[in-house]
């Protein structure tokens, strides 16, 4: 049995050096921790010393470290936060609808946002982190300076999901490395060996007998995400909760099949926020930030300076 080292902040370099990003040695990242309810608690990646201007919230089955590479393009002060029963999160609780409960989450996040950048941020979110992003925006507006949906949009349903429910349904573990690494590259064409690689290091565990297990499938929650049926809830009531928000909305969407937004979904979010700034992305599927970061990085960093 082999087993594999794993430093949570030793991977930045191949990040920068896989994105030609410059990289003069580590960034100043650190790992907080806030209680957002008794007994539960949500943990966040704080990147920079300086008051947090943006927060990403990730897609289901995910984690903070998704947003790795984006966050090093950036360089500016920014939080990047675990949601419930994934990453270093606590499970949900006794949420009827478990990690995908999208009110819940957001005002978990607000929580977590109250404790570490009560001034408010440009809120990113990707799929699951997406729709919890338009909760929060909603419920909890003073958090809130501007909102990015990466892919996603209320109109996803189980059909527009299903590969990657397909993936998120897959074997509860793994023998070895090999074969979780073998796995996620062929349900993840898009993205490159080496980000996979480093991805399922910040995403799954390495049990004692050198088996493989994927640290969303929470061993406190007995219903965990990767074990519900194929599909997500049903979401169409985020619609209206979406035309509440006030601040300014962009919709970074990806081209490739595998995004899950299409043309009737860029439809109806014109027609229910007309001036909603639309970005499509050629050689990006669902995941923008793992397609394509520097072009993400680049179009945050535009719509941010033009809604401070």
């Amino acid at each position: 049995m082999s087993r594999i080292d794993y430093d949570e902040f030793g991977l930045f370099h191949e990040n920068a050096h896989e994105y030609g990003l410059p990289y003069a040695g580590p960034p100043v990242v650190r790992r907080e921790t806030v209680a957002v309810a008794p007994g539960r608690s949500l943990s966040a990646l704080v990147w920079g010393d300086a008051q947090p201007e943006l927060c990403f919230v990730h897609g289901g089955a995910q984690n903070a470290h998704t947003w790795d590479t984006v966050a090093l393009a950036l360089d500016r002060p920014l939080i990047a936060v675990d949601l419930p029963g994934h990453g270093h999160s606590d499970s949900p609780g006794d949420r009827a609808e478990g990690q995908l409960a999208i009110t819940g989450n957001g005002d978990d996040v607000a929580e977590a946002l109250r404790a570490l950048a009560p001034m408010g941020v440009h809120l990113v979110g990707m799929s699951l982190g997406g729709l919890t992003s338009i909760a929060l925006a909603a419920q909890h507006p003073s958090l809130v300076r501007s909102l990015t949906l990466v892919d996603i949009t209320p109109g996803v349903t189980g059909q527009k999901s299903q590969a990657i429910a397909a993936f998120v349904n897959g074997p509860t573990s793994f023998p070895s490395f090999d074969d979780i690494l073998a796995r996620t590259v062929e349900h993840n064409p898009t993205r490159t060996v080496a980000s996979l690689r480093r991805g399922i290091l910040h995403n799954a565990l390495q049990l004692e007998d050198g088996s493989w297990v994927w640290r969303y499938r929470r061993f406190d929650n007995p219903s965990p995400l990767a074990e519900r049926p194929a599909g997500p809830p049903a979401f169409g009531s985020l619609w209206d909760l979406l035309e509440t928000i006030e601040v300014p909305i962009m919709l970074v969407r990806g081209m490739l099949p595998q995004s899950v937004v299409d043309d009737a979904d860029e439809a109806e979010l014109l027609r229910r926020r007309p001036q909603t700034r639309i970005e499509r992305i050629a050689n990006a599927g669902h995941s923008v930030q793992g397609d394509t970061p520097l072009e993400l990085a680049a179009l945050i960093t535009d719509f941010v300076a033009l809604n401070n």
